[in-house]
């Protein structure tokens, strides 16, 4: 295969994968009352309040839609904005005990469909394919640095 082919089917299978895991992500956080949207902006605060900016380096989606969601949360009780040691302006989200538990609710929906996954794959391929995964998504990381500094020089 040529590298452009690599390349389309490989984004056309993220493409198509993402869109299953939002898919069953969706049924696991409906009956909680979260999207999926919201349980994964809830997770990347989880171990550690973040300003809405490094959630949004963390997901690879844009600070504006974290914003949004950040807000919906605050607003429905979820989560909630504290003070940032580090910066005046840009406040940390962290979840609720009622976020965490909502995220907690999930747990059994997460376990089964992890433990699902593991047994169609083999813990040895479940993991080597997090491996491929984090791998590509730092592959692309250099590119887009590289990328900008060729930008920058033209």
């Amino acid at each position: 295969m040529k590298d452009g082919e690599l390349l389309s089917g490989t984004a056309l299978a993220v493409f198509r994968l993402n869109g299953q895991f939002l898919e069953v992500s969706e049924r696991m956080a409906r009956p909680v009352g979260l999207t999926a949207a919201w349980w994964q902006v809830l997770g990347a605060v989880l171990r550690e309040p973040l300003p809405v900016s490094g959630i949004a380096r963390a997901m690879g989606v844009t600070r504006q839609g974290v914003q949004r969601i950040a807000d919906l949360l605050a607003g429905k009780g979820l989560a909630e904005y504290v003070p940032n040691p580090a910066h005046r302006t840009a406040k940390l989200l962290r979840p609720t005990e009622q976020g965490r538990a909502a995220v907690r609710r999930i747990g059994p929906a997460h376990a089964d469909l992890a433990a699902r996954l593991a047994d169609e794959l083999g813990p040895e391929e479940f993991a080597a394919t997090l491996r491929v995964l984090e791998r590509l998504s730092e592959a692309m990381d250099a590119i887009a640095v590289g990328e900008a500094g060729a930008d920058s020089a033209r």
